[in-house]
């Protein structure tokens, strides 16, 4: 996403139409889904939309076939599930983080190699980050999550006098704005590092192929007019006249 346009969540009124139209994220490695997390749904000859089939989000999801839950308690799916929705939420331009099953997708990346930072150089020494460096944590990104989801609800209840999932929409965007602004500590690290977490993990849920179980439906590309993955586009490109394609995902790509 372009730096200039980084989705906060203090934005208001044209946040949302701003982002979708000026996030590179989207329009880039996010949308295609490929270099996530690794967990891909089995039944290749399926077709796309059997993967993505409506279901009602629910302590734990069963209706679409890559919506088992392999990671969260329902509980914690829930508090995700909230989260993500007041970072993405729904509006005059489409679904929210809820509808298109970010909750989800979070899940089965925490449950996958890149949850416990298989790829990641985790020996010490662990000195602190420049300007220009991510700062590098002893602690695993699953673990991360969930300590964050436990502080969610512990600082929801210090505040509150309720879990995170209790609260309105604009208590809950308090407590979000207080954890980006690093003002609570998770384990001794910053809560900034969890909300960026959950930020980009909520964006990716949103624009990442259905095969990974977010953007139900390809919902997101559609809000984008992304046409998603396809293996060209000769003939499009021979037209003189505008062509609107349909978003198409992986699955598409499978059995052939």
């Amino acid at each position: 996403m372009a730096d200039s346009e980084k989705y906060k969540l203090d934005e208001k009124g044209s946040s949302r139409r701003k982002f979708l139209r000026n996030s590179g994220m989207a329009a880039g490695g996010v949308v295609v889904g490929g270099v996530f997390g690794g967990i891909i749904g089995f039944g290749g000859e399926e077709k796309e939309q059997d993967i993505a089939t409506e279901h009602e989000p629910a302590a734990t999801p069963t209706e679409n076939p890559n919506a088992a839950l392999m990671f969260f308690t329902p509980a914690q799916y829930q508090t995700t599930m909230a989260a993500a929705e007041r970072i993405y939420p729904a509006d005059d331009n489409g679904p929210g983080a809820a509808e298109l099953d970010v909750a989800i997708y979070i899940d089965h990346q925490l449950a996958s190699p890149w949850g416990i930072n298989a790829k990641d150089y985790m020996a010490g020494p662990f000195y602190p980050a420049e300007e220009t460096q991510q700062t590098q944590i002893r602690i695993l990104r699953k673990d991360l999550f969930l300590l964050g989801l436990t502080a969610l609800n512990n600082y929801s209840n210090e505040k509150f006098d309720g879990d995170f999932t209790s609260l309105d929409a604009e208590q809950q965007d308090e407590v979000l704005t207080h954890f980006e602004q690093g003002e609570y500590k998770i384990g001794g690290i910053s809560s900034a590092v969890f909300f960026t977490m959950l930020r980009g993990l909520t964006i990716e849920g949103a624009y990442a192929d259905p095969l990974y179980a977010g953007n139900k439906d390809m919902q997101g590309w559609a809000m984008r007019q992304f046409p998603g993955s396809r293996m060209n586009y000769n003939n499009e490109i021979k037209s003189k006249e505008f062509i609107e394609l349909d978003p198409q995902g992986l699955r598409s790509h499978m059995g052939h």
